[in-house]
């Protein structure tokens, strides 16, 4: 087996690294080893799946403090038994799994309420528990944003035990009421001080917290519920979604606990830069060359949009950089009924090259011409008359 890198060294960011940072370092080392912009190399695509682990874990506050605390083994159920641990953390509780002991040892900083460790002071320990989220990304062009489209993406995924049902206990068998702690996964201790006696509340011992103990472990699952699983999902990208926008699975996350309904998987979306269209939230803009004399004389040009190409009047003595609007042109609005608009930006190209015959006739009609067709320059040197005269 692979030995595992440390998913802060993965991303390339420190331990006390912000969410910001995170997600920073995430988009770029996405985007790097996306498989579609690195079709065959079987590198980069496992480098994308690390990538995607590691951003997995430490995007979920949870996840990260499980981390930071116990390592792999604080997130992924399965990894102390395969490295052969028997008497590591997946044995040392009978299998239960670490996500939910944690969970219920440590209250909200492990994400959830134990009794009086930062949660609900009635809450069970075996209450159900919403699976966790996972972390997924897409590459999309501009025309597959424009108009929607359909993708397919793979996630790793932790899923209930087919022959267990999620109970951790082999088949036949069931999880018995912890007897020293009576199902609640604390026990009560009473110590007596100056100021009288104080009551506090302990995880149970002899359960792990979990109030439950399991005799006889599922072989399939080692006693955790859950089995890991790699899930091809497609998504339905809808027309009219952005860059850096997210798309949610609901229910095709991580498996509940004790009954508790599947975590999400959050997919994030990244447009790829058009070479024609410059997107800027509905509305498109595009630049189109002109020559000197459709500037001149006026004409009628084709003009691509997001639908097709359609026919832009240019007016007589058209100048560079005029924008011309096309309403309802744009992007479809995002769920939504309508749309945005498209510009039309046109650039006067001056041709660089002319022979002498077109360099005499330039300068005929040049000196043919009154000031009157220049109100820019004429307006110019009437100012610049007026300020120095």
């Amino acid at each position: 087996m692979a030995e595992k890198r440390d998913y802060y060294e993965v991303l390339g960011v420190g331990k006390n690294a912000t969410d910001a940072e995170i997600k920073s370092a995430y988009r770029k080392l996405a985007k790097k080893y996306h498989p579609d912009l690195n079709p065959g190399d079987k590198e980069a695509e496992e480098k994308f799946k690390e990538v995607n682990e590691a951003n997995d874990v430490l995007s979920d506050p949870e996840k990260r403090k499980r981390y930071d605390q116990f390592g792999f083994a604080g997130v992924d159920p399965n990894y102390a038994a395969s490295q052969g641990g028997a008497g590591g953390f997946g044995g040392g509780f009978g299998g239960v799994d670490l996500g939910d002991i944690f969970g219920d040892i440590f209250g909200s900083g492990f994400g959830g309420g134990f009794g009086g460790f930062g949660g609900s002071a009635g809450r069970s320990a075996n209450a159900p528990r919403k699976g966790h989220d996972i972390q997924a990304s897409v590459i999309l062009t501009f025309e597959e944003a424009a108009h929607g489209c359909t993708k397919k993406i793979t996630v790793n995924r932790q899923e209930t035990c087919p022959d267990c049902g999620g109970t951790g206990a082999a088949r036949g068998t069931s999880p018995e009421t912890c007897p020293d702690c009576g199902g609640r996964g604390y026990v009560v201790t009473q110590q007596r001080t100056p100021f009288g006696v104080m009551q506090s509340q302990q995880p149970c011992s002899r359960c792990g917290g979990r109030g439950t103990i399991i005799r006889t472990p599922c072989k399939s699952c080692r006693g955790t519920g859950k089995t890991a699983s790699r899930k091809n999902l497609e998504i339905n990208i809808p027309a009219g979604i952005g860059d850096d926008q997210n798309i949610a699975l609901r229910g095709q996350g991580d498996a509940g606990s004790f009954g508790g309904p599947a975590g999400d998987v959050i997919v994030h979306v990244t447009v790829k830069p058009d070479p024609m269209f410059e997107r800027d939230g509905y509305d498109v803009t595009i630049h189109i060359p002109i020559t000197f004399s459709q500037a001149v004389l006026g004409d009628d040009i084709e003009v691509p949009t997001v639908d097709g190409r359609i026919l832009q009047h240019i007016p007589e003595g058209t100048q560079s950089g005029t924008k011309f609007r096309l309403r309802g042109q744009g992007i479809k609005y995002l769920n939504g009924r309508g749309r945005g608009d498209q510009y039309v930006i046109v650039d006067v190209e001056i041709p660089k090259k002319l022979t002498r015959a077109q360099r005499e006739a330039l300068k005929t009609f040049e000196e043919s011409l009154r000031d009157d067709n220049y109100e820019k320059r004429k307006g110019f040197f009437k100012n610049l008359k007026d300020r120095f005269s």
